[in-house]
């Protein structure tokens, strides 16, 4: 298990509109192959750069997978006019986040559903 971590630089006067734009292209994220669940939440100090946590199955079912899909390009064509920036992207194994060595607490995507 993986996880994306995706910063989202939103225009300021956009975060709005960006809000209700994730959530007419979620599902198609939602539907992609290996996901996992999802968060996404503004930073505190910096509230127009969005933070998108996605839990996928394996690096491949995120890239290539849903990177070379059709729905991640209507993903991100329904998105990228509120960047101010190109968003940036890296992966970490999920065993930092899901706290499996911490003899069997839950992770927080354990206690948070999945949103937008």
């Amino acid at each position: 298990m993986i996880y994306e971590i995706a910063l989202l630089p939103v225009h300021s006067e956009h975060i709005e509109q960006f809000k209700q734009a994730f959530a007419e292209v979620a599902p198609l994220l939602k539907r992609a192959k290996g996901y996992g669940g999802h968060m996404l939440a503004p930073g505190i100090e910096s509230p127009e750069t969005f933070n998108l946590i996605v839990r996928w199955q394996s690096l491949e079912d995120h890239a290539p997978g849903f990177e070379a899909s059709a729905d991640h390009q209507t993903f991100m064509m329904g998105l990228e006019k509120f960047f101010s920036e190109e968003p940036k992207v890296y992966h970490i194994e999920g065993a930092a986040i899901t706290g499996e060595n911490l003899q069997g607490q839950a992770s927080f995507f354990d206690i948070a559903t999945p949103t937008a």
